[in-house]
């Protein structure tokens, strides 16, 4: 299934979500966290649309299923600084594909030495490597404003709500005070 479900913060997402026993209740729950995480690819993917348009449309599709953050930021950075070779995305989402594939049993096996993954700051993989991503994208302290504020409005929802809404209403936020804020 790893190698199908190729959508790794959705799944660190879930193992959290995931309550044993599972009831219905908790199996809806872990859809529809696992959706909205997802969601962020329908944006990703149709920002593609101007460069993977010019391929087939099964060839376009099967292009899609290699979108993942750290492919989508090289191919768009590439694309930004005027590439074309639908290649580079191609190539960057399969070598990634590779790599999770092939790294999710050792990583089973070496996880099960490690009681306390936070105790060696595990738990900051994400939050990093979502960071690191953002550095990429940076377009100036005035397009931070959205990311600032979804941030805030999401840590503070995380303390008053119960549950996972918090990722839901960062995002809304973020998205309307983004949508708001033009180039000066």
């Amino acid at each position: 299934m790893n190698a199908i479900v190729f959508a790794g913060s959705a799944q660190l997402v879930a193992i959290e979500v995931w309550k044993n026993p599972l009831t219905l209740g908790a199996v809806l729950s872990l859809a529809t966290i696992t959706a909205i995480v997802n969601a962020r690819f329908i944006l990703m993917g149709a920002s593609l649309r101007p460069w993977l348009g010019q391929l087939p449309t099964w060839q376009a599709y099967l292009a899609l299923l290699q979108n993942v953050d750290a492919n989508w930021i090289v191919a768009s950075r590439y694309r930004g600084e005027g590439g074309g070779d639908v290649s580079i995305y191609l190539g960057s989402g399969l070598a990634l594909w590779v790599i999770w594939v092939t790294s999710v049993i050792p990583g089973y096996l070496l996880g099960a030495f490690i009681k306390d993954p936070a105790r060696f700051g595990f738990d900051m993989m994400l939050p990093i490597f979502f960071s690191a991503m953002l550095v990429q994208m940076w377009r100036g302290s005035r397009r931070a404003i959205g990311w600032g504020i979804a941030g805030v409005v999401a840590l503070a929802a995380s303390y008053l709500i119960a549950g996972y809404w918090f990722v839901v209403i960062g995002a809304v936020v973020g998205s309307i005070v983004g949508s708001f804020i033009d180039d000066e």
